[in-house]
């Protein structure tokens, strides 16, 4: 799936991210968020593989969600501020990057499931 895409929480029937980026490439995993000074209200990144983050050199804290093949919940680090490493998760295969706040404003918890389709 190339181009921005939406993410869905089909458990809760809530939307995390109207328009999501994926970093799939080596570069665009290593840079992730890095040199951006916030991210908006309704937008994420996706980035596969992956199953830790680290929030080094960011200016603003993030919601982690990491998620298994099948896009369903493993595990959740809302919150993760800057200049700290998230846990290493050994059943996610890929880790979505959110706003602050919106795991929390979404209800969303671990064994829900995800929905990824085109913006």
């Amino acid at each position: 799936m190339a181009g921005p895409v939406r993410i869905t929480n089909q458990t809760r029937g809530a939307v995390l991210a109207e328009r999501a980026a994926i970093a799939s490439s080596w570069w665009a995993r290593g840079r992730g968020l890095l040199g951006r000074r916030a991210l908006p209200p309704g937008e994420g990144l996706i980035i596969r593989p992956c199953n830790s983050v680290h929030c080094f050199f960011m200016a603003f804290p993030i919601d982690v969600v990491y998620v298994d093949r099948a896009y369903r919940v493993v595990r959740l680090a809302p919150e993760l501020r800057p200049n700290r490493i998230g846990p290493l998760v050994l059943k996610a295969r890929d880790v979505i990057e959110l706003p602050a706040g919106t795991v929390a404003a979404t209800g969303t918890q671990v064994g829900d499931q995800l929905v990824v389709e085109p913006a």
